[in-house]
């Protein structure tokens, strides 16, 4: 079946993207553009994945839960996983190592955890967008494969918060993908899978990079077997 896939998406949890941002909101704006398979992916944290799944399940969108880490190199690096709870735990070592520069929500926004039906439910206390966790893409990448998730270097051809903005080139290394904002991409992506993402911080950007491929099954485990493949 061809599946339509949107990999790369914030919700209000990240202070970075509108508070209209609900998982509830996420998904309503996905069923819309037709996709099978989404990915939940807040800066540094996975406090709203629980309600995404249960949106998800209702509006029958196979869902993926991830986060964009920012790295030790100040590279933004997406971590996607098949199950809620590999992806809790993994998301609560990210939070715990993560630089404890306190949010000021007026000055750098609001960091809003909501269940499914966008009662709040609190608010993350450590700036979440602004700092780095202690891990270098070395130590994420094992640590990602170890629970059985993706590694995908978020935006390469970006010029901030990418490897090739910080480090000036793409190091070999044992990427499941690369994502690229412009495809074919303008830098040297040496063969690794190239994927497109819409990084939504809006209701309106949902959808907007997101990209078709051939899967027998619209789930994670398909997906991941197709980059292996492709690999």
């Amino acid at each position: 079946m061809t599946c339509r896939i949107d990999l790369h998406n914030h919700s209000c949890l990240s202070p970075c993207a509108s508070l209209e941002m609900s998982p509830s909101r996420l998904v309503r704006e996905a069923y819309k553009k037709n996709i099978n398979i989404l990915a939940l992916t807040d800066h540094n944290a996975v406090d709203n994945l629980p309600a995404f799944k249960i949106c998800c399940e209702r509006a029958g969108i196979c869902p993926v839960f991830g986060l964009e880490v920012t790295g030790r190199e100040e590279a933004h690096l997406l971590c996607l996983f098949g199950e809620l709870k590999t992806a809790m735990k993994f998301g609560y070592e990210i939070y715990e190592n993560l630089s404890s520069v306190i949010n000021d929500p007026e000055k750098m926004g609001d960091q809003i955890i909501v269940d499914e039906d966008e009662n709040i439910l609190g608010e993350l206390e450590k700036f979440l967008a602004g700092g780095a966790v202690d891990y270098a893409m070395e130590e994420l990448i094992p640590m990602v494969h170890e629970r059985g998730g993706l590694f995908i270097p978020a935006h390469i051809d970006r010029p901030a918060f990418s490897i090739s903005s910080q480090l000036g080139f793409l190091p070999a290394n044992s990427y499941d993908a690369v994502e690229v904002m412009h495809s074919p991409c303008s830098l040297n992506s040496f063969g690794y899978p190239e994927i497109t993402g819409s990084d939504a911080h809006y209701p309106e950007n949902v959808g907007q990079r997101s990209f078709t491929i051939d899967l027998p099954h619209a789930n994670f485990d398909s997906f991941k077997a197709f980059l292996h493949k492709s690999n």
